[in-house]
């Protein structure tokens, strides 16, 4: 795990301060409904919440926005919401956090995707989905293009965040990677199973080792399986880049002349929700604020430490991620 000088965090977060990051994806309203539970039911053997209030944060590609945004980067956040209460209070949060949501998209055919998490106390009880994962009309993917080609020139990275929900469909992936490469513009992939092999030519390919798993058809067991599982998926994607996040097992760094794996430097764990979107958007924006490689995916690493220390998926703040670097 690299080392970070004080000198050396403030330069990069200067470097972050002034790089411009556009996010593309699947956008979730995370909702919250907090309480305590001191019984069970008599009608049938399930926990009592007793509710205590509601709360309501940004997810899926909006989270990525958030972090990008709580790092100092510049932000452009394209994507879909439905023109339903949800949609309404995602774009609110969106507006409240400081970010322009003139590039989110109204789709009056499909709800706005909802995460429900009851939580008591610090125990995460259930999850309720509500979502709608059919792909986007063509009409609305070519109005995404084509506002993310009319600020492209502007832009120094893409992230695009795939929850498998719908927006990202494998024509608009190639078409976005096309884009970027013709303006010299880095991409980042966190990406789901669906559209896994889409995503060719990539700067930055993140996914977890399940996601590798399912994509290379066999079970990853220890660091010698793991690295032909990478190879075998970076070579036939060419990305110049792969990420594999493997849990409490760390990260697992695949550039082109080298492995490195970094061990987790998570102390508590309370909830790993976002974690994810916390880990890409952090790379992306080291690295579009002059990092190298190396130096980004450590501070991804341990920006995922500082995330997965609280109860539900907020963005990294930056002086806690700075005093975990410098530990």
């Amino acid at each position: 795990m690299k080392k970070f000088s004080s000198d050396r965090l403030d330069k990069i977060f200067s470097g972050i301060r002034n790089a411009r990051i556009a996010v593309i994806g699947d956008l979730m309203l995370d909702k919250y409904i907090w309480g305590v539970v001191d019984r069970i039911s008599p009608e049938a053997p399930v926990p009592v919440l007793s509710l205590e209030g509601e709360s309501y944060n940004l997810g899926g590609a909006a989270n990525v926005a958030a972090n990008v945004g709580s790092l100092g980067a510049n932000l452009f956040l394209f994507g879909v919401v439905g023109d339903d209460p949800e949609g309404k209070h995602l774009l609110d949060a969106v507006n409240k956090s400081g970010f322009d949501s003139e590039n989110i998209i109204i789709d009056p055919t499909r709800p706005t995707s909802v995460k429900t998490r009851v939580i008591a106390g610090n125990q995460h009880i259930v999850r309720i989905d509500r979502e709608k994962t059919d792909g986007l009309d063509k009409s609305i993917g070519d109005r995404l293009l084509n506002q993310l080609e009319s600020v492209m020139g502007q832009l120094d990275a893409v992230i695009l965040e795939d929850y498998n929900k719908g927006v990202l469909s494998p024509n608009l992936i190639e078409e976005i990677i096309a884009l970027c490469q013709t303006n010299s513009v880095s991409v980042g992939v966190d990406p789901k199973w669906n559209n896994f092999w889409a995503y060719k030519g990539a700067t930055l390919f993140k996914p977890n080792l399940r996601e590798i798993e399912t994509a290379v058809g066999y079970n990853v067991e220890d660091e010698k399986s793991l690295i032909t599982a990478g190879h075998e998926v970076k070579d036939k994607l060419e990305v110049e880049h792969l990420l594999v996040t493997r849990g409490e097992h760390g990260m697992a760094l695949f550039t082109p002349d080298d492995v490195h794996f970094l061990p987790t430097q998570a102390r508590q764990v309370h909830d790993v929700s976002g974690a994810g979107d916390t880990v890409i958007a952090t790379i992306m924006a080291a690295l579009a604020g002059g990092s190298d490689i190396v130096e980004a995916a450590c501070l991804g690493n341990c920006a995922a430490s500082v995330v997965i220390a609280e109860v539900g998926a907020i963005p990294v703040d930056p002086d806690k991620l700075k005093r975990i670097c410098l530990e």
